[in-house]
């Protein structure tokens, strides 16, 4: 091998100690590696290995920079600028287009998109891997180490993306795949000719979060424009779920504490949903209001599908009235309601909405425990094309016991939720966006009273827009 560049050296050693964590694991990936260790040390030998061995080495970490959106280290240290480089590579690009996909979308993804995806592939990823998860690269890593997707099959993070209710991802995963298998079709020269031009804008010179932030400054507020803004953007009217029934759906509440649950049923009769109300039930006795919901099938014919439970708990059992036994899991509770255990509930929104009151943790007793393979279904034909978990949004909060014993109390969620429902039924709020406003409540009720605070967590597999109106 010839004699290393010392300017090349240089470069390279300068880039790799100016990068932050994230940047370096990016970069990583970008140039093929599948390592968790990102260190400044394992990018300077990778760099290494990647540049000085290769006649357009000097292209690649041009390019790297450009991708990371370094625009100061291709200034400063490589001599040179962004428009410069985008010129030289428009034709000839040296980094895999798979990856630079992947790594782009990762960008665009917001945290409730991550949490989505986290909920959606729950029984993909163990859930040691599930914990170390900060962005979407490392669910793709994960997902490659796993054979699940590669360059050639990209239909798992499509539908995913789908899943999660970001379509316009999904389009340049689709636009990604109909480019490869052209360009399996098609000679070298072809390829070169049929090779798209970088487009340079205003938002070129910005990281992709930044580009969406910068989007959103020109968005028009849905309650001006009075539909949707995707509608407004062209998109089909199925980026809404429908609610043409009558009534839109069958609302089930479990109130096991005996304060909000009338609240609630007047809340959802508002709505137009038929309320199905209980109250002191014990964990059987919630398990068999469950079951009995979609046995009778004309709850099913409806549009969607509400649970609303109020319980003492666990970390993840609801104990409902009882104080010594193992509780029913929440996740067995989601599952009974899945396109897999209710068929004629696929592709129609399940919503569900906890208010857990927590205790301390007790051994769970014998005889307690409630199996998946015990749930019944409805025994229809299932929709394949419907994934199992999809279409599902997760809303749980969850307080200390305690206040329940501080004289008359109401849950500031179910309040807040309630009040935010009736505000976005006036104003056609999406239920995510409604949800804002309940997690803004709860954050200020916790800055006043440090000592009883709430916790609250939203997790949702929606694949269409969700209007309660």
């Amino acid at each position: 091998m010839a004699v290393p560049d010392q300017r090349q050296l240089h470069e390279i050693n300068q880039i790799a100690e100016a990068l932050s964590s994230c940047e370096r694991r990016k970069l990583l990936y970008l140039c093929g590696s599948l390592d968790t260790d990102h260190s400044v040390a394992c990018v300077k030998e990778k760099l290494k290995s990647q540049v000085l061995r290769q006649e357009r080495g000097h292209l690649l970490l041009r390019e790297l920079m450009l991708q990371l959106g370094r625009s100061d280290i291709l200034r400063k240290v490589c001599k040179t600028s962004r428009d410069d480089v985008n010129g030289t590579l428009t034709y000839t690009p040296c980094l895999p287009r798979f990856r630079v996909l992947m790594a782009n979308i990762s960008e665009d993804m917001a945290n409730d998109d991550l949490a989505s995806v986290k909920f959606l592939l729950s029984s993909t990823l163990p859930r040691e891997k599930m914990e170390k998860i900060k962005n979407f690269l490392d669910v793709i890593i994960e997902l490659e180490k796993l054979d699940k997707i590669s360059p050639e099959r990209v239909d798992f993070v499509e539908e995913c993306l789908r899943n999660i209710n970001r379509v316009d991802l999904a389009k340049k995963v689709i636009k990604y795949k109909t480019s490869v298998s052209t360009s399996e079709r098609q000679s070298p020269q072809q390829q070169m000719l049929s090779a798209p031009r970088p487009v340079t804008t205003l938002y070129n010179s910005l990281p992709s979060r930044q580009i969406r932030q910068a989007q959103s400054i020109h968005r028009v507020p849905q309650n001006v424009l009075g539909t949707s803004y995707r509608e407004q953007s062209c998109q089909s009217q199925l980026d809404s779920y429908k609610f043409s029934t009558n009534p839109r759906g069958v609302c089930v509440i479990i109130d096991c504490v005996g304060n909000d649950g009338d609240m609630l049923e007047q809340t959802f009769k508002d709505l137009q949903f038929n309320v199905l109300l209980h109250k002191w039930l014990s964990v059987e006795a919630t398990l068999s209001a469950l079951r009995d919901t979609f046995r009778n099938r004309e709850n099913l014919l409806t549009d969607s599908f509400v649970c609303c439970i109020i319980s003492r708990g666990t970390e993840n059992h609801l104990l409902g009235t009882d104080s010594n036994v193992a509780g029913l899991g929440l996740d067995s509770i989601r599952r009974l309601f899945t396109a897999d255990s209710c068929p004629m509930l696929a592709g129609k929104p399940k919503l569900f909405f906890i208010q857990r009151y927590s205790v301390p943790e007790v051994q769970h007793c014998a005889g307690t425990q409630h199996r998946d393979e015990d749930l019944e279904t409805d025994g229809a034909s299932r929709y394949d094309v419907i994934p199992t978990e999809a279409d599902v949004f997760w809303s749980h909060c969850w307080t200390d016991e305690r206040q329940l014993v501080q004289g008359p109390h109401r849950s500031v969620y179910l309040k807040a939720l309630t009040d935010a429902l009736h505000k976005g039924q006036r104003r056609k709020t999406h239920l995510v966006d409604i949800h804002t406003e309940v997690n803004g409540a709860i954050f200020e009720h916790n800055r006043r009273n440090p000592g009883a605070t709430y916790n609250f967590d939203l997790k949702h597999t929606l694949r269409k827009d969700l209007y309660l109106q």
